[in-house]
Parts: C-alpha cells; structure tokens; sequence
C-alpha cells in the first residue's frame, strides 16, 4: 500500500469552513495522471494540488493542480493553499517573516511570496503571466446563460475572454443585486465555454458588501465539474487585469470579494503591474487557514 499525506486548506480567508477549500498532497512523488485525476473526484473540491520536485533548475517545486473533471494549468487558491502547506511542513522556510520562491506550472514557472509572524503564514501572493485579451462576446449571447436580461450588464464594457494563465470570461454587470439573481444554465454555459474556447466565466460588480471592497464575483466552471466556485485566484487576477485595461478603475490595486452569494465568503487583494495598455503582470494574494489533515492509502 501507498501512504500520501493529504492537508485540506481553505484558502482567501482566515476562518474555517469560509473561503474556497483545497486539497494539498505536499509529496505526490509516484502518482500517475491517472490517480491524480481519481483523487481529485475522490475529494470532490474545485482544485485539488499535487506536488513534486521540478527538474527545472530555476524552479523549487512543480505544482500540479487538478478539477474533479480535468487538469487546469494555472489556479489561484491552490497556488495560496499549497504555499502555506509548504511551510508548515517545514520545507519552505520564513526568514525575517519572509519567504520567496519558484513554483513549476504547466504554463511556466513562476514566483510565490509569502509573508508570515511568528513562524506561522499570514498572506501569499502568486504573481501569474502577463495577461492575454481574446474575443469579445455581445451581451446578448452573454446574459441569457446566467438567467439575466442585457439590461442587467454594464454596456459599456463587452464581456472578454482574458487569460493569466487559464481563459475564462470576465463579464461586468450593474450591481450586487445582479450577481444575487445569478440563475446559470450549466448546458448553456457549457456550450458557450466551447464555442468561445475559455474554461470558465467570471461575473462581477464594482464595490461589495463590505466598505472596502472594490469588487465582487461569482464564478461558474461547469465542464470542469465545478458548479460554482467559491474564491477564483486565477480569474481575480484576470478580472484585476480587464479592469485596468478598460479603465474601469485605475488601480493599481484592488480589494475583491467573493464566495459569501454561495456560502463561503472570502477577500483577497490584486495587483495590476504595467500600464493599461501593456499590462506586464498581475499579482492576486491572500491568507488561509489549515482545516483538516489526514492520510490517503491507495
């Protein structure tokens, strides 16, 4: 029998049971795609992290990160959750309160910052690539998939595929009360994901439900299994770049919100670096919090 230490971590909060949870497997050294795929149904949570030495030089760790359907190749909250894992198991060290290093993805390696007091992780930050703006959709295709009607989007700004790492949809609409009366149609989403070639959809307003919120979403992934997901790091960063390039707000930083329309609040904190018209990254951050831990045995 094979042992695999297991660390479930909700990620975007500091509370228990708030945020979007990961399962972390800190050392999947012998799992095939195969078992990882399985163990991620098994675990039933949007993202499920596996890691790995890298065989890059430049990089510390590969990162593996998998739906309960499909392998993505980038992701915010696992990227959160497995930093903080790393350090408490004691294989990234605080220095002075601080911790930096290079993680593998399948799109590139990339750098994560961790802050922490007393020996203990109190914020991450995950720097993902420079941002990609692909096809712009009508609101006309876009509201009806979500039960809403073209009145209840921002006019202004058409719904935009942008990718810092994985594609998916950023759509503005009006108000807080829109993202409330969010009805999705999972085949309708579905087929747009595959007709507009991005993996999932973003939807968010300006301001929040707490004063210093500068956004707040809600995101649907339905062919990745993925009903809703409760705090999106990969499409915070994308929102945080489409809101930057559009001049919505100027930036460069911004305090979101997601998760509390489904039960499981969450804040965390982007940062747009470069101009708007040539955006050279972004950089999505927040805490987490170690919820549960225990053994798998294949």
């Amino acid at each position: 029998m094979r042992r695999y230490t297991v660390v479930q971590v909700d990620a975007f909060t500091t509370t228990p049971l708030r945020g979007n949870p990961c399962a972390v497997l800190p050392d999947a050294r012998g799992l095939s795609d195969a078992e990882m795929q399985a163990i991620a149904r098994e675990m039933n949570l949007s993202e499920t992290a596996f890691v790995f030495p890298s065989a890059q030089r430049k990089a510390d760790f590969r990162f593996r990160y998998f739906t309960p359907a499909t392998e993505i190749p980038l992701a915010g909250h696992p990227t959160i959750s497995t930093a903080h894992v790393l350090v408490e198991e004691g294989r990234v060290k605080l220095a002075d309160g601080k911790a930096t290093f290079m993680m593998e993805l399948n799109v590139g390696v990339l750098p994560v910052e961790i802050t922490g007091r007393e020996g203990n992780v109190t914020r991450v930050v995950m720097t993902q690539k420079k941002p990609e703006f692909g096809r712009t959709f009508e609101h006309s295709e876009v509201a009806p998939v979500f039960g809403l009607s073209v009145g209840d989007l921002d006019a202004r700004f058409p719904p935009q595929v942008v990718s810092t790492g994985t594609p998916q949809l950023m759509i503005l609409v009006k108000s807080l009360d829109v993202l409330k009366r969010i009805r999705a149609d999972a085949h309708a989403l579905e087929e747009l994901c595959r007709r507009g070639e991005f993996f999932s959809a973003h939807l968010f307003c300006l301001g929040g439900l707490a004063p210093n919120a500068d956004t707040h979403a809600r995101h649907y992934a339905p062919e990745a299994g993925i009903a809703e997901d409760p705090f999106t790091g990969s499409a915070s960063g994308g929102m945080g770049a489409y809101i930057v390039h559009h001049g919505i707000l100027s930036g460069p930083r911004f305090h979101i919100e997601q998760g509390h329309l489904c039960g499981r609040p969450g804040e965390g904190d982007v940062e747009v670096i470069g101009p708007r018209e040539n955006i050279q990254t972004v950089k999505v951050g927040g805490p987490a919090v170690t919820v549960m831990r225990g053994e798998l045995i294949l």
